[in-house]
């Protein structure tokens, strides 16, 4: 069974990025050492993995994927430091009162 891994960088400006692949050593390897200079984190350097899980279905990787890249700078902050009750309530929807 084919495995997968979703994942989060903490990059230099303090920003994330959230990637997808079937190799993760070989994924931060190429991130690290920045042979692609068209990337996002080419100029961030340098990174920290601060989150990843395993997967083994690539449409729920990718699913993951899209919805990390959604969340707020805080909700991914949060996750870092595995605060799950503010991760919690960081997912709540917020509603303004009339």
């Amino acid at each position: 069974m084919k495995t997968y891994y979703v994942y989060i960088l903490e990059c230099s400006d303090g920003s994330y990025y959230t990637g997808v692949t079937n190799n993760i050593e070989r994924r931060l390897l190429e991130h690290t050492s920045g042979l692609n200079i068209n990337s996002y984190t080419h100029n961030r350097r340098p990174l920290k993995l601060m989150w990843h899980i395993e997967l083994n279905d690539i449409n729920q990787a990718i699913e993951l994927e899209k919805k990390i890249k959604k969340w707020s700078h805080a909700k991914k902050k949060s996750n870092d430091r595995e605060k799950w009750e503010d991760l919690r309530l960081l997912s709540k929807k917020k509603f303004n009162k009339d």
